[in-house]
């Protein structure tokens, strides 16, 4: 009977047990329920980001589909000095490119806006951190009677008060703040090198401006040397008209000349004006030329380039650089695109007081806190993600097709001045040549004329063909230098993109 007890009891206490445990297990079930709901629902809609069929169409264009080669320069290619104009010798020019890239607006336009860029990619980067914020909040409010709240506070007027700091961290578990710093910062390396491409450019366009007044200077000099030249034909003419050994045909036609001398040096003196002022407006200072000496052409020294495109040519040049960040910048902005697909994960907390009164504001009893994450993700937009992983990748297309258009036009521009170069100074020697026999017949014609042994004819013609051979003596002196100007620019101007730049675009 004992046993029968102790048994029915054995077994009343472990049914109890079993009853418990199913109670504990029971309480339990509701709180871990929301967060497997919540895990199942962020992988199950995870899942379901469609981003099949949309990507970047276009290809970026390497140096060997342009034709440069690695093996096109045996040797390596010299690199061109940053400060390549002062190999002109020309203290004057040095003097007005350092002018202009401090003072140009166009170039502190370039500035503000890397400045710019660059404040952007730091807010960018801020998103990658932890946010806290602190709030205090003091109201007097009137408690609607006809509302929620029970007497004695609705009806009442009440001084509510909040101190309260607060904090939220996204946590960027699918990259979208990563890639989105990665945007900002392609968009800054861009900005820096259009700064650095505006910088060559500057200092391009100056000394062009300035060989350009040079050469106007030049051709003013030989102007001026017909008006004395045709000056004292006249007066041969009219001795030989006197003595009856020309008619007044010869005096006309000698006469006719001067005025039109004359005219050819005014108009040059409108272009060396024209000619200044834009020089002016490059440095960013007007009249700084006038307190400058006019610049000749025989006093700028030859600078020596290269004779060929070098393999590194893309490495080179500034503007090929910031077209190279664009792409990667609409790269990240695409990667940035395709996170929005996916759930956005934030952990937030706040602490702080909050009480009926402000006497009670800090007291014990008034303290509130809080923490949790909060998840949202895209369930149903309409499409609206998809099209703008479109508008996104088309961007990449753009940026890319922009960067191969800079390829080819950077390609085709050094081409361009290489064989112009060349092509010149074949010109110059022919040229020379040229002027030589000139200025020889042009002798033998006056000497004749004077003898009466030829007519005045033979002078004009003569004289004719001098003129032409001084004017395009100068023409391609000017042209020379403005080549090689232009030589300089289309090698990248001795830009040398940042070692960080040059690791990033490389990988």
């Amino acid at each position: 009977m004992t046993d029968s007890l102790a048994v029915r009891a054995q077994r009343r206490t472990t049914v109890e047990a079993v009853a418990q445990r199913r109670t504990t297990v029971a309480a339990a079930a509701p709180r871990r329920a929301p967060i497997v709901a919540a895990a199942l629902l962020v992988i199950a809609l995870a899942g379901c980001a469609d981003m099949s069929g949309i990507g970047s169409q276009a290809k970026l264009r390497d140096a060997s589909s342009l034709g440069i080669a690695p093996d096109s320069a045996a040797a390596p290619a010299a690199t061109l000095d940053s400060q390549w104009w002062l190999a002109f010798g020309d203290t004057q020019l040095n003097s007005l490119i350092d002018q202009a890239v401090a003072g140009n607006p166009n170039l502190q336009i370039a500035q503000a806006r890397l400045a710019r860029a660059q404040a952007s990619a730091d807010i960018a980067g801020a998103a990658l951190k932890p946010q806290v914020k602190g709030d205090l909040d003091l109201n007097r409010q009137k408690f609607n009677s006809n509302y929620i709240y029970p007497a004695p506070l609705g009806g009442s007027t009440q001084n509510i008060g909040l101190l309260q700091l607060s904090a939220s961290w996204e946590l960027d578990f699918f990259g979208k703040n990563r890639s989105a710093l990665d945007t900002a910062i392609g968009a800054a390396n861009a900005a820096a090198a259009d700064a650095d491409a505006s910088r060559v450019l500057l200092a391009s366009n100056v000394a062009r401006s300035y060989f350009q007044w040079a050469r106007l200077n030049d051709q003013l000099t030989v102007a001026k040397r017909t008006l004395a030249q045709r000056d004292e034909t006249l007066k041969l003419v009219r001795d030989r008209v006197s003595a009856g050994l020309d008619t007044r045909l010869e005096l006309r036609q000698s006469e006719g000349g001067l005025p039109e001398a004359r005219q050819q040096i005014e108009a040059l003196n409108e272009q060396i004006a024209l000619q200044q002022h834009a020089l002016d407006a490059l440095v960013g200072q007007p009249n700084v030329s006038v307190s400058l000496k006019p610049p000749v052409l025989d006093s700028v020294k030859t600078m020596a380039l290269q004779s060929n495109i070098p393999a590194d040519l893309l490495g080179r040049r500034a503007d090929i650089a910031a077209a190279r960040w664009r792409v990667e910048a609409a790269t990240s902005d695409v990667k940035n695109a395709k996170t929005l697909f996916y759930p956005n994960v934030n952990l937030t907390a706040f602490a702080g007081f909050q009480s009926l009164g402000f006497g009670k504001l800090l007291k014990s009893g008034s303290e509130q806190w809080g923490v949790g994450p909060a998840i949202s993700l895209p369930i149903f937009e309409g499409g609206k993600l998809r099209a703008n992983l479109r508008g996104k990748s088309a961007d990449l297309d753009v940026a890319i097709e922009s960067y191969n258009a800079a390829v080819i036009d950077a390609v085709r521009d050094a081409a361009d001045q290489v064989a112009s170069a060349q092509s010149i100074t074949r010109q110059q020697a022919e040229q020379r040549a040229a002027q030589t026999a000139a200025e020889g017949a042009y002798d033998i014609a006056v000497q004749r004329y004077r003898a009466g042994l030829g007519n005045y004819l033979n002078v004009l013609t003569a004289e004719t063909a001098v003129l032409a051979q001084r004017r395009l003596a100068v023409d391609l002196a000017a042209r020379a230098l403005d080549t090689q100007v232009a030589l300089a620019r289309a090698l990248g101007g001795g830009w040398q993109p940042p070692a960080t730049a040059t690791a990033a675009l490389t990988n």
